[in-house]
């Protein structure tokens, strides 16, 4: 068994600053770096691709709702081609700081409120993945394990990763808990890495109404902002190697080397 442990990043100076990032990296394999939506900037990007390039981690962009008031967990009613763009110049916001390194972009996945906007409406997520269409067809693209998303990224001509997490607790149909409730996010370390197991495994989760989910997944997620966020990653990378289980990142990626050209 082997599967992609992934965490979003770049989206908080002080955790970059102080360490609290970096400390995440050796349970992870890949990174979801904000690149300008909902946060980050050329300074975040450029030190967050530092710290994955020095434990060797898959990069990729991280857009979301260019509504960084709310962290991009707001819904916005924005037209289609409006998305399109903004997912475009955030994914090459990243891919010129990744140049700058000699760094390749492996993954595109969207963030909070786009995400779980596109998960049931096929029409947002094709707008998604023709802007990252605007730069590459190469970048796999990820989304919720199950959901009709993963099939309008397939219908765009890109390979779909599916997604499951550790921290998060799930509806009945599959789909996240809103934050909006306390139980929403899983915070002992434990608990997310027993969930993060019978994932790998193909066994599924447990719902909040009790009900079984089957989730087949390629990559799992680890909020890099959930509280004790570094002791749950290394709970669940520990949890999941003891088991049997390797962790290596997702294979592609568009190459965007030093040098190269960024449309």
């Amino acid at each position: 068994m082997h599967i992609d442990l992934n965490c979003d990043m770049g989206e908080i100076p002080e955790q970059i600053a102080d360490g609290t990032q970096e400390s995440l990296m050796p349970s992870i394999t890949s990174v979801n770096i904000a690149c300008g939506g909902h946060a980050g900037d050329e300074n975040t990007m450029k030190a967050t691709i530092e710290q994955a390039r020095r434990w060797n981690l898959a990069i990729g962009a991280h857009p979301g709702y260019p509504d960084r008031e709310n962290f991009g967990r707001r819904s916005l009613n924005l037209p289609l081609e409006e998305i399109e763009r903004t997912v475009f110049e955030q994914v090459r916001a990243l891919a010129q700081a990744a140049s700058s390194s000699a760094a390749e972009l492996v993954h595109v996945k969207p963030h909070g409120m786009l995400y779980n906007d596109a998960v049931n409406r096929p029409e947002l997520a094709r707008a998604i993945a023709r802007g990252v269409a605007r730069f590459s067809r190469d970048l796999v693209l990820v989304g919720l394990a199950g959901s009709p998303m993963l099939e309008a990224f397939r219908d765009a001509g890109f390979r779909a990763a599916a997604e499951s997490f550790a921290d998060r607790r799930y509806e009945a149909d599959g789909t996240l808990r809103s934050r909006n409730f306390d139980d929403a996010l899983i915070r002992d370390p434990e608990q997310a890495a027993e969930q993060a197991l019978r994932i790998a495994r193909g066994e599924g989760a447990t719902a909040v109404s009790g009900s079984k989910l089957e989730l087949r997944a390629d990559t799992i997620c680890i909020h890099g902002d959930t509280p004790g966020a570094p002791g749950i990653a290394a709970a669940v990378a520990r949890k999941l190697r003891q088991n049997g289980v390797l962790l290596r990142p997702l294979a592609g990626g568009g190459r965007t080397p030093a040098g190269s050209r960024i449309p």
